[in-house]
């Protein structure tokens, strides 16, 4: 059984970087396979792990609605999607991607949602660890993509608004009863500390034991040049407080 980590938050809060400094951890620390699955529509972050994604689940799913027609004698049609699926897989040492993407028409997100948590439901038994970057907000949550978690990092940055996201996804959580076994909010892009004004609606909502992330200018000049996460040095700021978080998960 795999070790599921999840990373949710408001937009433009990092949680792809922070995704990518987990995977980075547990790359470092020979954890054993990876998953990592992308599971916002706006895919990114096989560029922060330097792999090269040419086919998601959306595309996938666009290409079998075109051609089942002539699905390969012997074969179904689930049997043919789930081969067309596993082509898909990013292959790398010890890490493999799954990206979501987005399919066509009015339900251009549910769906390929639904078939990817199916297809990495029977995945799961082949890593050790697998980590998931979900679509900024909260759908998500409510379509119940993310359950049966073990980590949930809920990912805020330095703003009391991001702070008020942190809160409706914790209360989410609560209301749509998913298995989560243990929640962490982090704030991420944290200049020296937290500013005053953050503190206070942290304290308003009820929100205690905060992870910080330093604003660190190598993670910034990593997604500046499109460059691995992956190759970050051990005295990054983010990469230290990110070993410090997993080192407490784990």
């Amino acid at each position: 059984m795999s070790f599921n980590i999840a990373v949710a938050g408001k937009g433009g809060s990092g949680k792809t970087s922070v995704a990518g400094l987990v995977i980075r951890y547990l790359k470092k620390n020979g954890a054993g396979p990876i998953l990592a699955i992308d599971a916002d529509p706006n895919a990114n972050l096989g560029e922060s792990l330097g792999l090269d994604v040419k086919q998601t689940v959306g595309s996938v799913l666009n290409e079998f609605q075109k051609d089942k027609i002539n699905i390969p004698p012997g074969m179904n049609k689930q049997d043919y999607l789930d081969y067309k699926l596993n082509e898909l897989i990013v292959e790398s040492k010890g890490l493999d991607l799954v990206t979501m993407g987005r399919g066509e028409g009015p339900e251009c997100y549910c769906y390929p949602n639904l078939i990817l948590k199916k297809f990495v439901d029977s995945l799961a038994e082949n890593y050790a660890y697998m980590v998931m970057d979900n679509e900024a907000g909260m759908e998500h949550l409510s379509r119940r993509t993310t359950q049966n978690v073990d980590g949930l990092f809920i990912i805020s940055d330095h703003s009391v608004k991001g702070i008020r996201t942190v809160a409706r996804i914790r209360d989410l959580v609560s209301e749509l009863k998913l298995v989560v076994k243990r929640q962490m909010v982090i704030v991420n892009f944290v200049p020296t500390k937290l500013d005053p004004l953050v503190t206070e609606e942290l304290d308003r909502l009820g929100i205690d034991s905060v992870i910080t992330i330093p604003l660190d200018n190598e993670v910034y000049e990593c997604d500046l040049k499109l460059k691995p996460l992956l190759d970050l040095p051990d005295t990054s700021k983010a990469v230290m407080a990110v070993n410090d978080l997993m080192t407490k998960i784990l």
